[in-house]
């Protein structure tokens, strides 16, 4: 390849990766061609950008970009595949629904999620919980209206009895 034509390749992924606030790095060269086909079908339905890359190139890329990358360089060993994605979580849950089904491939090498470093496969289970910004403004959301919900019912309900009881007094008086 030559360097004019790497260049290009790195600015590309560079420009990825600036699109994308999280992204995962994945091993998915055992992958048969039915399993890639179906694991890239996954990808676009959960809006996650799935693209293969050479480990110098990223990691070129990766140097290019502001911020510290450089706990994600040990990683890059071996085949790779880079997922990007706005959610936080959609790449973990993906993987980890595709290895219930086929215990094998794809393998979390590591990711970057919230400006946070996660490396190694026993990381998966923690990138699944992880809440995306949708998820955790609804939960703010939900407390905030909690506290309104319980005033409301709670003079709801005691106007009933409040009512209740001052049209029994009013009658007891007859």
């Amino acid at each position: 390849m030559k360097k004019e034509d790497k260049s290009v390749i790195i600015g590309q992924i560079a420009e990825t990766l600036k699109e994308y606030p999280n992204f995962y790095l994945v091993e998915t060269a055992g992958l048969n061609a039915a399993k890639t086909s179906e694991l890239r079908r996954a990808c676009f339905k959960a809006d996650v950008k799935l693209v293969v890359v050479k480990n110098t190139l990223l990691h070129k890329a990766l140097e290019q970009l502001e911020g510290d990358y450089s706990e994600l360089y040990g990683a890059l060993e071996g085949p790779t595949s880079l997922m990007c994605t706005q959610v936080a979580n959609a790449p973990a849950k993906l993987i980890k629904d595709f290895v219930k089904k086929d215990d094998t491939l794809p393998r979390l090498k590591a990711a970057y999620v919230e400006e946070t470093v996660y490396v190694g496969a026993d990381q998966l289970d923690t990138l699944a919980t992880i809440k995306s910004k949708n998820e955790l403004i609804a939960d703010v959301i939900a407390l905030l209206q909690s506290p309104a919900k319980n005033v409301v019912s709670a003079l709801t309900s005691g106007g009933t009895k409040l009512h209740g009881i001052l049209e029994t007094l009013s009658k007891k008086e007859d």
